[in-house]
Order: structure tokens, then C-alpha cells, then sequence
């Protein structure tokens, strides 16, 4: 039943019926990665679907100088591999390596290839979530030329909060660091931590190693 409801989560699956997503889900295998394990690596090929069901993984590229830039911060019922839907895909263009524990549903080309046959709302869907990502990008693109650094990142911290945040008793605890933050913000490590601390002393958020609590958000929304 869990992992039947991740399917339901996930936008990839997106308005089929049970019927359809318990043919999706008996397809399916699942799979286990330690903390800081490649998914996907970019230049390989696209042989598999993966959709997240427990834990979390970053999705980024690297710059000619081995720099890191996170595009995608991947929580349960984030699809990887979208490319696989295709016929004759193209190889990865980006990496994607997981932070924490993670568990995965996973289809091979051929299996993920024949249920889109069978179900073309997986194609139209995965359509649109390629559209999504592009329409994100564009937005993350003009903020960087339009937007200043705490705009951007506040913007992240509200984001990360709502998708990747969990709720305690002093705030929204986000684990991230503060180098993968800056990535995700396209703003620079040493800005970053600058803004971070002047946030801390008003005590919109703590921060520890590899993780940033909000215990302000509506602040954030205000400096956002």
C-alpha cells in the first residue's frame, strides 16, 4: 500500500486508475542505495526509471572546473531518468546521487517503454514534467539576473521547507549544507554563510552541520 501510494504522489502517474497503477507498481522493482551513491551519472545511458520513495537525492551538473551546481533537490515521488520514456534516448545529461538512505521503485527501458504503450497518459505526463522543469529553470535563470542574493535565497529555503522540510518542535528542519545551498541559490558559499548568519542572529533560523532550521518562515516570506 505504501509504495502504492508513492506512485499516486508522483505526477509522472498522474490521473491513472488503480487498475493502471497497480500494472505500473507489479512492474516495478525496488532498490536500495547508501548515502552518497551515483543513480545516474552524466554521459551514461538511459536504461532505467527511477522513482523515489524514501529519502533523499540531489540531481546536479558539473562545471568544467569540477564545481557542482544543484538543479534538483529529488524527495519522494520525484521521477529521475524521465529520459527513459523515449524510444532512442539521448544519455544523461545531468548526475544524481543520493544524500541520504535511499529507496527506489525502478522500471528498465524496455518495461518503462512498454507501459507507456499501454498507458499513454505516462506520456503526456512525462510531457508536461519535462515542461515543468523547463518553465523552472527559466524562472531560476531570470531571478539570477533580476533578483538579489537573500531574494534567491529565501526563495530556496521557503522551497526546500514545503517540499524536503520536516516539522519539530523548534522550527523546519532542513538538512542540506550550506555549500549545496549556495549551489541551489546561485549565490556564492561565502554570501551564503554571511546571509545565513545575519539571519540566525535575528533567530529566523539555526543552523548546524549539514542542516538549517526555520524558525521564522514568515520572515523569510518577507525578506522573499
Amino acid at each position: 500500500m505504501e509504495r502504492l501510494h508513492c506512485l499516486m504522489r508522483s505526477k509522472l502517474f498522474a490521473d491513472l486508475d488503480n487498475t493502471a497503477l497497480r500494472q505500473v507498481l507489479n512492474a516495478a522493482q525496488v532498490r536500495h542505495f547508501a548515502p552518497k551513491t551515483n543513480v545516474i551519472v552524466a554521459g551514461g545511458r538511459p536504461n532505467h526509471l527511477f522513482l523515489l520513495k524514501r529519502g533523499r537525492t540531489r540531481a546536479y551538473i558539473l562545471t568544467e572546473s569540477g564545481s557542482e551546481i544543484l538543479l534538483l533537490w529529488a524527495v519522494p515521488g520525484v521521477v529521475l531518468g524521465l529520459v527513459s520514456l523515449l524510444a532512442n534516448p539521448p544519455t544523461h545529461k545531468v548526475n544524481a546521487t543520493t544524500v541520504t538512505e535511499c529507496e527506489f521503485l525502478v522500471w528498465d527501458h524496455a518495461t518503462i517503454r512498454r507501459l507507456a504503450k499501454t498507458h499513454t497518459q505516462l506520456t503526456e505526463n512525462g510531457f508536461r514534467l519535462a515542461l515543468q522543469y523547463v518553465a523552472a529553470y527559466m524562472k531560476r535563470h531570470s531571478s539570477i539576473l533580476s533578483e538579489n542574493a537573500e531574494w534567491r535565497l529565501a526563495q530556496r529555503l521557503l522551497q526546500l521547507a514545503t517540499e524536503a522540510g520536516v516539522a519539530e518542535p523548534s522550527g523546519i528542519a532542513i538538512d542540506i549544507t550550506n555549500e549545496q545551498l549556495s549551489s541551489f541559490s546561485d549565490i556564492s558559499p561565502f554570501t551564503t554563510s554571511r546571509i545565513l548568519s545575519r539571519w540566525e542572529d535575528k533567530h529566523w533560523l539555526s543552523k548546524q552541520r549539514g542542516r538549517v532550521t526555520l524558525l521564522a518562515p514568515e520572515d523569510l516570506i518577507m525578506a522573499a
